[in-house]
């Protein structure tokens, strides 16, 4: 074992994985995927299942190295464990073939919850749960599987020099925990890719989401009718009658009828900005479309001040793709015959920043299904699914530059500290 300061944030680190996520937890998931070993295996799916959490505390690790820090760490938390010769890359990824990605879906769906308390500074409003819908995109490892899966994006500019992912997101604005993520190919639409997160909304959560979400009438129905509330920015052209002017200034209109749905009644808000910091605003009127119908539960001038939480979602982003993953990431594992799914890949090797370039990683033969991984936090952890790569033996350089913890991570300090297990869901928009 190694002494000193690294050895000690290791096993502090892993400390925190299993209190996280603790083997009980762990062993149900992976009963509940049938994916129990039938006989003795060097690599036990309990085990696989925490080396895949561990790719995300040493994610500049060969597959390997996060082998032996994973063992050495445990050791150090739980004396009694009995030593585990590290084995070879070739056994991680059949191990990780055997897995699968199913136990990693239920322990996010076991873990990754809304985690405020009435107490969360910024997380409720007139009692109703805040939640930010947003999205964005990742690179990804440029090979042929990847590129077929995901596309690489063109705009006037040229040719993206990556495949991309594009994810979209529930995350709460108080915690900036994100409890739901689903992920497309670069050419899929935001709108199309969110239509699976309905599920995840509850009565009781106030949705908020930007024009780009709010231009599909079917895709608010589908939210709607999940019985959470909905606050969602629609285009300037969106054509809303005006049926019944309401005492706060807004006006009850309906959404057209839509295939099997029904006009949907709802409230519209209309305001503009007047900040002269702030030129853009300028002439610009803002249309939310609310379920909220009663003016006397959520009048318009509330509304519209509390639109502005929808950039907690950014802010999220910020933290997550900037300060705890490092920019210039490239998630370095492939898929091969396998649709993209809700969870994420292993940020990790294969960049443009390696010492090989990221086409000559690309063009290592691979024998993946679906790696997915999620942030360098313990808490996002289960972001990552049990995929089965073949792993590379590429490196960032020795010199690169650890990724800065934000000073604005929620997770990190204050009232949020007990609250790691639930932080998980945020990875899901890390590389």
């Amino acid at each position: 074992m190694r002494e000193g300061g690294q050895g000690l944030r290791d096993r502090i680190a892993l400390g925190v994985l299993t209190a996280t996520f603790p083997p009980g937890v762990v062993d149900e998931v992976v009963e509940a995927a049938a994916k129990r070993e039938q006989r003795y295996r060097f690599l036990p799916a309990r085990l696989v299942v925490y080396y895949v959490l561990a790719m995300s505390l040493f994610r500049e690790a060969g597959y390997e190295e996060v082998m032996r820090q994973l063992t050495e760490g445990l050791a150090g938390v739980d004396p009694d464990a009995p030593s585990l010769e590290v084995p070879s890359s070739v056994a991680i990824s059949k191990a990780r073939q055997r897995l699968g990605k199913e136990p990693l879906e239920a322990l996010f769906a076991r873990v990754c919850v809304p985690i405020a308390t009435a107490s969360t500074r910024g997380a409720y409003y007139r009692g109703q749960r805040l939640v930010s819908m947003d999205g964005t995109v990742l690179d990804v490892a440029d090979t042929p599987s990847n590129l077929t899966a995901f596309g690489r994006h063109h705009s006037g500019r040229g040719e993206a020099a990556f495949p991309q992912i594009r994810i979209v997101a529930l995350a709460e604005c108080g915690t900036h925990a994100m409890f739901a993520a689903k992920i497309g190919g670069s050419g899929e639409g935001e709108n199309t890719i969110a239509e699976p997160l309905a599920t995840a909304c509850r009565p009781g959560m106030l949705v908020l989401a930007d024009r780009g979400f709010g231009g599909s009438y079917e895709l608010f129905g589908e939210f709607a009718e999940r019985g959470c509330d909905l606050v969602w920015r629609v285009k300037k052209h969106a054509a809303l009658a005006d049926l019944e002017r309401l005492s706060d200034g807004s006006f009850r209109s309906e959404l057209p009828r839509r295939a099997a749905r029904p006009a949907r009644p709802v409230r519209v808000v209309e305001y503009e900005i007047d900040d002269p910091g702030w030129p853009a605003a300028e002439d610009t009127t803002y249309h939310l479309v609310t379920t909220i119908l009663d003016p006397e539960s959520a009048p318009a001038a509330e509304l519209a001040a509390l639109y502005a939480e929808r950039w907690e979602f950014e802010t999220a982003l910020d933290e997550l793709k900037t300060h705890q993953r490092g920019a210039r990431i490239v998630l370095r594992s492939v898929i091969t015959g396998r649709p993209p799914t809700a969870f994420f890949k292993r940020p990790g090797a294969c960049s443009a920043s390696t010492t090989r370039s990221a086409r000559s990683c690309a063009a290592r033969p691979r024998r993946a299904r679906l790696t997915q991984i999620g942030s360098a936090s313990p808490a996002r952890c289960a972001l990552r699914a049990a995929a089965s790569d073949e792993p590379s033996t590429i490196s960032p350089p020795a010199s690169a530059t650890p990724p800065r913890r934000s000073s604005t991570s929620s997770c990190l300090t204050g009232a949020y500290a007990p609250t790691l297990a639930s932080c998980a869901a945020r990875s899901a928009t890390t590389t």
